[in-house]
């Protein structure tokens, strides 16, 4: 061998091993004035959310700032556990429910990339199941008709909340309850997704494809979808193609038993002030994430995860699609992921893309913010958002459901953008 092309074999090997044995990249915490944010500026944010705490409106929370790819704020607030006297931590997990649909979708992305499907097929194309179905129309006198969808819902569908599935919740509640599928909480199902979802093919949507937004099932139907196209379970290909890549270790559908301490309490609003929730609960509770049947990855909302796992994420879609040296998707399905996809508005100022919801108009939303920030947030009141203008991400995570008389989004959003001084 030519002594030039093995100083070149040398040097790929070489970096080939300096890149296995470096550990996962990660969001560097730097002074915040180094990123263009005010120290004394966010004392502000850490003065108001720990008056949260000690109004007993809040038991604990993490909140996260980075900015240009460096973390300008990292703090946590109160307890993980008011009982027991157990203070949260910046690593304490979190049960995020409804961010976990946007890993899910990033997920089906992964594999229209990898030419196992297309956004624009029907559902049915790979479960057959949801080729033919159903919607519930009500009629004057108060009860409803079942009438045939107009088309076969897409996976677009899905992806925008426009397929017409609500959470069992509408006008046909009844036959959903009789099938046992209500709500968003699939911890304690004693039966694999699959199983579930194909069930819901059989009952009647709350509107045809397409005709508006209608949260509920979407994402869960498209977590039963990943498992039929990438011949994976669920949780296998996103910890494979997400997870790991990104360096997200502390993010799970069920809670490794050695981790259970760092599980945060959930606590509810009540007359009385904050009152532990019941275990497990069901949707109001504690949940099954550590000692239930294990069985059941809800794409809508089945993840536990911290404050610095979903930074990196979201981190990962502000780098446009590439993080700890893994491409995860291409720029051109970020972009796609995080433009407006509906026609109509899903609120003032706001549209829906592939997961998240958008700006489409700052003024009209009223908020501060960005033209062009995706976001979305958890039914235990966590809330997120990526600002790519200001090359921001920020990460809100609390365990409080229902969540009543706090106005900490709002407060949380004000405080982070008067912060900015560059």
């Amino acid at each position: 061998m030519k002594a030039k092309n093995f100083i070149k074999l040398s040097v790929v090997a070489l970096a080939f091993l300096i890149h296995s044995i470096l550990p996962a990249q990660q969001l560097e915490k730097v002074p915040s004035e180094e990123v263009g944010m005010s120290s004394e500026r966010l004392n502000v944010l850490t003065e108001t959310f720990q008056d949260y705490v000690d109004d007993g409106k809040l038991s604990g929370a993490v909140a996260l700032v980075a900015r240009k790819g460096k973390i300008a704020y990292f703090e946590s607030f109160g307890k993980s556990d008011m009982e027991k006297n157990v203070p949260m931590a910046k690593n304490s997990i979190f049960r995020i429910a409804s961010q976990t649909k946007a890993i899910v979708s990033v997920g089906v992305m992964i594999l229209q990339e990898r030419g196992k499907l297309l956004i624009t097929d029907p559902v049915g194309k790979y479960m057959p199941a949801f080729m033919k179905t159903t919607v519930a129309v009500a009629k004057e006198d108060g009860s409803y008709e079942i009438v045939d969808a107009e088309r076969p819902i897409t996976i677009r569908d899905l992806l925008t909340h426009t397929s017409g599935v609500a959470y069992g919740g509408g006008i046909s509640k009844d036959l959903w309850e009789e099938a046992k599928i209500q709500g968003w909480y699939f911890a304690d199902r004693d039966e694999p997704i699959q199983a579930t979802v194909n069930r819901m093919a059989d009952l009647p949507f709350e509107s045809q494809p397409r005709e508006k937004f209608v949260y509920g099932y979407n994402t869960d139907i498209l977590g039963a979808l990943i498992e039929v196209a990438s011949g994976e379970p669920l949780d296998v290909f996103l910890k494979k193609n997400i997870l790991d890549p990104i360096g997200m270790t502390d993010t799970h559908f069920y809670l490794p038993k050695d981790k259970k301490d760092r599980l945060a309490t959930v606590y509810s609003s009540t007359e009385n002030g904050l009152e532990r929730a019941p275990s497990p609960g069901g949707m109001v509770g504690q949940g099954a994430y550590v000692d239930g049947p294990r069985k059941s990855f809800s794409g809508g909302a089945g993840f536990l995860s911290t404050a610095m796992d979903y930074a990196k994420f979201l981190q990962m879609m502000l780098n446009k699609g590439e993080f700890n040296g893994n491409r995860i998707i291409s720029r051109k399905t970020v972009e796609l992921m995080t433009t407006n996809h509906l026609p109509f508005p899903l609120n003032e100022g706001q549209g829906f893309g592939l997961g998240f919801s958008t700006v489409e108009d700052l003024g009209l939303r009223g908020t501060l913010g960005s033209e062009g920030e995706f976001a979305w947030g958890g039914a235990y009141h966590s809330t997120y958002w990526a600002d790519p203008k200001e090359e921001m991400l920020v990460v809100y995570f609390t365990q409080l459901i229902p969540a009543r008389n706090i106005d900490d989004h709002g407060k949380l959003r004000a405080l982070v953008y008067q912060s900015l001084i560059d």
